[in-house]
């Protein structure tokens, strides 16, 4: 027959340091989840921002290209020449 061990109660030291530790990791823990909900967060705005980015690069090209086709217009229909945009004036170049 096994023979059964004394128990041993821990001083209110020992439990206060084991108490330490153990609220120690809780706290590890808490901040850990904390941080990767911070992290996924600043990952969805990055995604937003690397769309938007993208959103208006694309429309920067297309002005560029409704540019492109305004100005031939103009230069087939009027020749080439200088435009001030202030004054809205267009002087032909012969």
């Amino acid at each position: 027959m096994a023979k059964k061990s004394k128990e041993i109660k821990f001083t209110k030291q020992e439990m206060e340091s084991l108490n330490k530790v153990k609220i120690g990791f809780e706290e590890v823990q808490f901040s850990l989840g904390s941080l990767e909900i911070v992290r996924i967060q600043t990952e969805n705005k990055l995604e937003q921002i690397s769309n938007r980015r993208l959103q208006l690069e694309t429309q920067y090209t297309n002005l560029l290209n409704d540019e492109q086709e305004l100005l031939q217009e103009l230069n087939d229909k009027y020749g080439p020449g200088n435009f001030n945009p202030e004054t809205g004036v267009f002087t032909p170049i012969k």
